[in-house]
C-alpha cells in the first residue's frame, strides 16, 4: 500500500442556515449525505506540471469526504469537521492547490482543507470559506489554494494557469441575468431605485454614467429592464428582497446576527410599516411632549390588536419579533434608551451639548475652520445670484471674549458648520413636498476650555421670485428663555435636520457604503485570492456588496424608508450624486480631510505631524491614532511583498486592479488628475490605507452613534414640516403657549420617528461574529510568519489606544470627551461586544 497523506475538512451545511431551522438542532448526524462518493477533492501540484495540459499542475487521485468527526470541537456552532484521505503520489509532490467537485443536490460552505502531514513540506492549510454548489451549477471545476500568498510573477509556474482562469471566472461574460450560484463580480450604474412601472412618482434618474449624476458603480445583476423605461432596471417583489444577486460568498450567511439584521429590515418594511401607519393615524401622527416621546423607551407604544398585528405575529420568526419591537406579550412597542437622554433627559438642548456634537457625535466629520467673514457662497451668481451670507459683525461681536472678528478668525477661535451650497439648489424643489426647511450656516466661537459655543445660526430660502434672485436669510443669535428661547431650539433643530440628512445620505451613504463598493468589485475581478494585496484588504470587505444590495431594496430605493425618513425625499440620492462630483479619493485620509477642513495644520514636532486646531476633538485625536496605526501595518505590510518600486510596477495584477478602479469603478471620475498612479511603494500604501480607514474606522465613527444620538429623534430631527413661526401668527401664539408641543410639531412626526428609531436600531448593533479592526476570523490567513507577527503588533497597538481613549474620557479636562449629557466618547474605540454598544471599529462597512 502507497503512502497516505491524512486531511481534515470543515465545512457548514446549507441547513444549518435556514432561518426555520434556527430554533431546531443544526445538524442531524444520523444520516450523512455529504460522506462517501458525494463530495471529491483532487490535489493539484505545485511542483510538476502536466505536459498534456499545457503544463498546468498536475492533478492527482479522487478522495472522498469520509466520517464525521463528532470529537473536535467546530469553531462555530453549525461548522462540521470531516475526514479525508489522499494517497501520496511522488509525481504530484507539494500540492499547491485542490479542486472539488459536489455531487449532492445542495450547496455546502466550505471553510478549510488542512493537510497534517506532506511528505517533504509538513502541515498545508487551504484556505476557502466559499460557498460550493453542485458540479451542475458551474462551467469550470472549483479550485482552492493554499494559504501562501504570492505576486504573479512569484507563483509557482504550474499554479500559474489555475491563478489566471480563477480571475476569468470571476469575471464573468458581461452578459445575462446573474443566478446565486454565479460567482460574477461585475458593475453596474444605479440603475435600480425607480420603479416606473408603479408611476410616475416612482421615476429618479440613473446615477453613475453621465456628467449630471456621476456615481461609483454597483454590483451587476443583470435583471431585465421596466416596462416603461429601458434604461431602469426592474426591481425584485419586496418578498424576495434578501434574495437580490450579489456573488454568494459576499452574502450575509455567516451563521449569524446579520442575517438576523436583514430579514429585520425587510420585516420593518414588510409588515411593521402599515401597522405603524395604522398607529399613527389613530393618534393624529403628533407627540404632544417630550414626556410622550419618552414613552417609546420608558413604557411602550400599544400596537393596535387586529389583522394586521396577527400577520406580523404570523409571519416574523419569534426571535426577530422580539428584536424589532419588543414586545413583553402586551403588544407594546418599546425602544431601548438611547445613550443621549440616559443621564439626563434634557441636557440635549444645551448650546455646548449641540456644539459638541459637530466635534464627538455621529456626524464629526463637516465642521470647519471660519476662514472669511462673513461667509461666502461658491455656488455659481449667474444662477443662484447673491448666496453670501447676511450675518454681520453686530451679530457676533459682543461673545468673542473681546477680541474681534478678524482677531478671532487668526487665533483660529471661529468655525462654521456651513450647508447651505449643499442644500440651496435642492430647497425649492424639497419645500414643495411635505418638507418645508432651511439650508443652514453656524458659526461657533472655540472657548478657553477647549469647547465650542454656538454663536448665530443663519436659515436661507430661495427667493419666491426665482433663483437667480438670491437667497431670503434670516439670522437668529442664542436667548435662553421665554418664547425667543424656543425660536433659538428651533433654529438649531432646522441645523440638526440639515445636519441628519447630509449625514445619512453622504458622510455614511456616499462617503463609506457606496464608494468603496467599486474596491470590493475590482479587488476580486483583478486580485488572485493568493496576491498578498488581496490577502490584507479582503477582510475590510466583508458584508459590504450585501448589505448596499439591500439597501438598494428596500432602503434608499424610490418610496424606500430613507425617502420616507430624511428631508430630501425623492431627490435623496440625486443630491448624494451632485456632491460626489466634488469627491477626491485622496482626501479621504484622515489627515488631509482635518488640513482641507482647516482643522489642523501641517507640524512636524506634534504627534501624527499634524497639530489640531481644537485640541479636544475626540473624532481627530482618537481618528490620528487609529490612521496612524493602521498606516504602520499597511506600510510593514507592503515592504514585505514589494522590495523597490519597480516589483510595484512590473505587478500585472496590480496595476490591472488600479487601472479598473479609476477606469470602470469610479468611471465617472476616471479624467481626475489627483488618483495615485500606483508606480511605487508609497502610493500603494497610501492607497491601501485609505481603503482601510474608510471601510473600518470611519465607517464605525459615522455609523454606530446612530443610535445613541438620534434614536432619540428631538436630538437629531430628520424632517421639518413648518417653517420659522412669524411674530403675531397663530403658530408663534403656540409657541408661546406650548413651547414643547410647537417644537414637536415641527420636527419629524410620529409614524417616521417610529420608522427611523426602527431602522437604526438595526443599523447601530454589532453582529454576534462581528470582526473587529487588528482581528481575523481565519488565523491562518498566511503562512508568512513576519508577517503575522506585524499583524499581532498592530493588534497591540490598538490594544493601547483603547486604554488611552479610556483614560482620556476619564481626565476630566477634556469636556468634548464626555459633554452635558455624560456620555464618553467611544465611536472609535477598536473593540466591543455583540449588540448596541456605541463603540467598536468593524473591519468593514458590514451593516
Amino acid at each position: 500500500m502507497g503512502r497516505k497523506m491524512k486531511g481534515i475538512v470543515l465545512l457548514m451545511k446549507k441547513s444549518v442556515l435556514d432561518f426555520k431551522e434556527l430554533g431546531a438542532s443544526n445538524v442531524d448526524h444520523g444520516v450523512d449525505i455529504l460522506v462517501g462518493i458525494s463530495v471529491r477533492f483532487q490535489l493539484i501540484s505545485s511542483v510538476y506540471g502536466d505536459p498534456e495540459k499545457g503544463m498546468s499542475g498536475k492533478i492527482g487521485s479522487p478522495a472522498y469526504l469520509e466520517d464525521w468527526i463528532p470529537t473536535i470541537a467546530p469553531l462555530t456552532p453549525g461548522d462540521s469537521v470531516y475526514n479525508v484521505t489522499f494517497d501520496y503520489e511522488e509525481e504530484i509532490g507539494i500540492p499547491g492547490a485542490f479542486m472539488v467537485k459536489n455531487l449532492n443536490p445542495s450547496e455546502f460552505y466550505l471553510k478549510s482543507l488542512t493537510l497534517e502531514d506532506v511528505p517533504g513540506h509538513g502541515r498545508l492549510h487551504f484556505v476557502c470559506n466559499s460557498w460550493v454548489y453542485p458540479v451542475d451549477k458551474y462551467k469550470t471545476d472549483r479550485v482552492f489554494f493554499t494559504n501562501q500568498a504570492y505576486l504573479p510573477g512569484e507563483t509557482p509556474a504550474p499554479l500559474q494557469s489555475y491563478r489566471k482562469q480563477e480571475l476569468v471566472n470571476l469575471r464573468g461574460t458581461g452578459t445575462g441575468m446573474l443566478e446565486e450560484w454565479d460567482r460574477v463580480y461585475d458593475y453596474a450604474y444605479y440603475n435600480d431605485l425607480a420603479d416606473p412601472d408603479k408611476g410616475s412618482d416612482y421615476s429618479r434618474p440613473v446615477l453613475g454614467g453621465s456628467n449630471e449624476y456621476p456615481y461609483p458603480r454597483r454590483g451587476r445583476t443583470g435583471r431585465r429592464p421596466t416596462k416603461s423605461d429601458p434604461k431602469t432596471e426592474s426591481r425584485l417583489p419586496l418578498l424576495m428582497s434578501l434574495n437580490i444577486y450579489v456573488p454568494r460568498d459576499e452574502r450575509f450567511g455567516h451563521l449569524k446576527k446579520s442575517d438576523f439584521l436583514a430579514y429585520a429590515l425587510k420585516s420593518i418594511v414588510q409588515f411593521l410599516l402599515p401597522e405603524f401607519e395604522a398607529l399613527s393615524n389613530q393618534t393624529l401622527n403628533e407627540f404632544d411632549s417630550f414626556q410622550d416621546v419618552l414613552k417609546l423607551y420608558e413604557g411602550g407604544i400599544k400596537l393596535p390588536d387586529g389583522p394586521l398585528f396577527e400577520l406580523i405575529m404570523k409571519n416574523i420568526p419569534l426571535e426577530i419579533l422580539n428584536e424589532l419591537i419588543r414586545t413583553d406579550g402586551e403588544g407594546l412597542a418599546k425602544f431601548p434608551m438611547p445613550q443621549v437622554i440616559k443621564d439626563d433627559k434634557s441636557a440635549w438642548r444645551t448650546d455646548k451639548e449641540f456644539a459638541r456634537e459637530m466635534l464627538a457625535g455621529m456626524n464629526p466629520v463637516c465642521i470647519q475652520r471660519l476662514m472669511e467673514f462673513p461667509p461666502t457662497s461658491k455656488l455659481d451668481p449667474k444662477v443662484y445670484g447673491n448666496q453670501n451670507s447676511s450675518i454681520i459683525k453686530s451679530h457676533i461681536e459682543n461673545n468673542l471674549d473681546g477680541l474681534s472678528i478678524e482677531e478671532a478668525i487668526k487665533a483660529n477661535r471661529l468655525f462654521i458648520l456651513d450647508y447651505h451650497d449643499t442644500i440651496i439648489p435642492y430647497l425649492r424643489r424639497i419645500n414643495a413636498t411635505l418638507t418645508k426647511m432651511y439650508a443652514t450656516r453656524t458659526l461657533l466661537f472655540l472657548q478657553t476650555d477647549g469647547t465650542l459655543k454656538p454663536l448665530v445660526i443663519e436659515l436661507s430660502l430661495p427667493n419666491p421670485e426665482g433663483d437667480q434672485f438670491g437667497a431670503i436669510n434670516k439670522v437668529f443669535t442664542p436667548v435662553e428663555n421665554g418664547v425667543e428661547g424656543t425660536v433659538w431650539q428651533l433654529a438649531k433643530a432646522y441645523v440638526a435636520v440639515n445636519d441628519q440628512g447630509v449625514h445619512q445620505l453622504i458622510s455614511h451613504w456616499l462617503n463609506t457604503h457606496a464608494t468603496i463598493e467599486p474596491f470590493v468589485i475590482a479587488t476580486n475581478r483583478q486580485l488572485s485570492v493568493i496576491h498578498p494585496i488581496y490577502k490584507l484588504l479582503q477582510p475590510h470587505f466583508r458584508d459590504t456588496m450585501n448589505i448596499n444590495a439591500i439597501a438598494r431594496q428596500i432602503l434608499i430605493n424610490a418610496g424606500g424608508v430613507v425617502e420616507k425618513t430624511v428631508f430630501p425625499e425623492k431627490y435623496s440620492m440625486e443630491m448624494s450624486s451632485v456632491v460626489y462630483k466634488n469627491w477626491v479619493f485622496t482626501d479621504q485620509a484622515l489627515p488631509v480631510d482635518l488640513i482641507k477642513r482647516g482643522m489642523a495644520i501641517l507640524d512636524p514636532n506634534a504627534p501624527h505631524g499634524l497639530r489640531l486646531l481644537i485640541e479636544d476633538y475626540p473624532y481627530a485625536v482618537d481618528g490620528l491614532k487609529i490612521w496612524s496605526a493602521i498606516e504602520n501595518w499597511v506600510e510593514e505590510y507592503c515592504n514585505f511583498y514589494y522590495k523597490t518600486d519597480e516589483t510595484i510596477q512590473n505587478d500585472l495584477e496590480l496595476q490591472s486592479w488600479w487601472t479598473e478602479i479609476r477606469e470602470v469603478g469610479h468611471g465617472d471620475k476616471k479624467a481626475e488628475l489627483w488618483w495615485p498612479k500606483t508606480q511605487t511603494k508609497k502610493e500603494l500604501i497610501d492607497s491601501c490605507t485609505i481603503i482601510i480607514w474608510v471601510a473600518s474606522a470611519l465607517h464605525a465613527a459615522v455609523n454606530f452613534g446612530q443610535y445613541p444620538y438620534a434614536g432619540y429623534l428631538p436630538n437629531r430631527p430628520t424632517l421639518s414640516r413648518r417653517y420659522m413661526p412669524e411674530p403675531g401668527s397663530p403658530e408663534y401664539a403656540e409657541l408661546e403657549a406650548d413651547p414643547e408641543k410647537a417644537y414637536l410639531k415641527t420636527i419629524t412626526p410620529k409614524l417616521q420617528t417610529l420608522l427611523g428609531i426602527a431602522l437604526i436600531e438595526i443599523l447601530s448593533r454589532h453582529a454576534s461574529d462581528e470582526v473587529y479592526l487588528g482581528k481575523k476570523d481565519t488565523p491562518e490567513w498566511t503562512t508568512d510568519t513576519a508577517v503575522i507577527d506585524t499583524f499581532r503588533r498592530f493588534g497591540e497597538r490598538l490594544g493601547d489606544i483603547e486604554k488611552e481613549i479610556v483614560q482620556m474620557n476619564k481626565e476630566g479636562k477634556w469636556k468634548n470627551r464626555v459633554g452635558p449629557i455624560n456620555v464618553e466618547y467611544t465611536l472609535l474605540y477598536p473593540t466591543s461586544e455583540g449588540g448596541l454598544t456605541g463603540k467598536g471599529i468593524s473591519n468593514s462597512v458590514s451593516i
